[in-house]
């Protein structure tokens, strides 16, 4: 039903820009504005659990292993800046399904010439919409700017301390260690998956027909856009400052 709906749209949009290039375009735009009432609040959500987490580190600092008192001590903490931690999770799924369906809408699109009666043709700019890009402009593109949200919505450099560090106890020294290099592995996977999933982006995009890739860098840029009125550049910010200092402005 979904897919169908969505089909019928990009038939009417079609019909009306005779251009499949601008179909893609102005609905993927329109179901991304669409889905703004539920995108937005998960993005506030999501931004206001990263400004309480100094907080919630001091508590797992204060607590340590007593879980009872520590999740006592973060609902209260909840409740006081107003977050419901569970918030984001139903509008993500439901924006997750509406996406996924968009996706197959696409590529079933792609793969006929005929829809409803309507004759397509492919043609967009210099590309055949059907087919892969081989001048692989749109796939590059597309892990470019996956690359760029990717660094905006990673989290911060902070390395959670619950274990004293200044413990003159063997066995606390062996359990920060353990904690210290934990910390560092979660934060080398993270800072991996930056890199990996631009690449395996671009990698999928060339490999896929030029709508599909057309889509993601439509989708992806608004992605940037509106993380960028929610939470600022995130933690593309030090990059920029860094990018700044170079070149001296």
């Amino acid at each position: 039903m979904l897919q169908q709906f969505f089909t019928t749209l990009l038939v009417s949009l079609y019909s009306l820009v005779q251009d499949l290039g601008l179909s893609i375009i102005v609905m993927t735009i329109l179901i991304r504005s669409l889905l703004l009432p539920i995108t937005l609040p998960t993005l506030k959500a999501r931004k206001k659990l990263e400004n309480i987490k100094p907080k919630l580190d001091k508590l797992k600092k204060k607590y340590g292993k007593n879980k009872k008192k520590m999740q006592k001590a973060q609902m209260e903490l909840y409740k006081k800046y107003n977050i419901n931690p569970l918030s984001g999770c139903l509008p993500q799924i439901l924006q997750i399904i509406i996406l996924i369906g968009l996706y197959r809408t696409l590529n079933d699109f792609l793969n006929q010439s005929q829809i409803q009666g309507l004759i397509i043709k492919p043609n967009f700019l210099w590309l055949d919409l059907t087919k892969p890009d081989h001048t692989y402009i749109l796939p590059v593109l597309a892990a470019i700017i996956q690359f760029v949200l990717a660094l905006m919505i990673a989290p911060g450099g902070e390395v959670r301390d619950i274990i004293p560090n200044k413990s003159k106890s063997k066995k606390k020294q062996q359990e920060n260690k353990e904690e210290e290099d934990t910390a560092e592995m979660a934060k080398t996977m993270q800072q991996q998956m930056i890199f990996i999933m631009p690449l395996m982006t671009g990698f999928v995009a060339a490999k896929f027909p030029a709508g599909l890739a057309l889509y993601w860098v439509i989708t992806n840029g608004f992605s940037i856009i509106q993380q960028y009125f929610v939470s600022g550049w995130g933690g593309l910010e030090k990059y920029l400052y860094r990018i700044k200092l170079k070149l001296n402005l």
